[in-house]
């Protein structure tokens, strides 16, 4: 019996030891990106980004939990607006405040989550207009600590975030065209 526990206590750590290897050959740094055309000019679409109010009807957080609490505070758009968030587990809590607004061509939000896990990042908006369209690309970027790089070794954060923003985008594509 104690022979076969250590051949168990063996495989455990060998398991943790490969997890561990593998964490550490991710990237300290990550960006997710994801891009749209979206019929309008580029004014129309910045309101809709600037203005996190507007958010619900384009954002696809807004639909993970019906029972989310929010609140608003700062300015009402634009540099210096804050948004808040507490909700289940499919958005966690967190809050976001627009640093940078150079309307219609950029926006960047600090976005800092509180739970499921600590992690503070950079969202970004970027809008260039393309003839009748403008093209909005939707990005986040930061650090990828140890933890970060632990759950990349199972889950691909370019396809679970990116899913949101592919989601998102077609919302606000969906706001900005009507």
């Amino acid at each position: 019996m104690l022979k076969i526990l250590a051949v168990i206590a063996a495989i455990v750590v060998a398991a943790l030891g490969g997890v561990l290897a593998l964490a550490m050959t991710k990237p300290d740094h990550f960006r997710i990106e994801r891009r749209a055309a979206i019929k309008a000019p580029p004014d129309k679409v910045f309101a809709l980004i600037e203005d996190f109010r507007a958010w619900r009807a384009w954002s696809p957080y807004e639909t993970k939990d019906p029972d989310m609490q929010r609140s608003y505070s700062g300015a009402d758009r634009g540099r210096g607006a804050r948004y808040a968030w507490s909700g289940n587990g499919n958005v966690g809590s967190g809050r976001m405040e627009i640093v940078e607004a150079a309307a219609p061509s950029t926006l960047r939000i600090k976005l800092d989550f509180s739970t499921p896990f600590e992690a503070h990042n950079i969202a970004e908006f970027t809008l260039v207009p393309r003839g009748e369209a403008t093209e909005v690309s939707w990005a986040m970027d930061g650090p990828a600590p140890l933890l970060s790089k632990v759950m990349q070794v199972f889950f691909d954060f370019d396809k679970m975030i990116g899913g949101d923003f592919e989601a998102g985008l077609a919302s606000l594509k969906a706001s900005a065209e009507r």
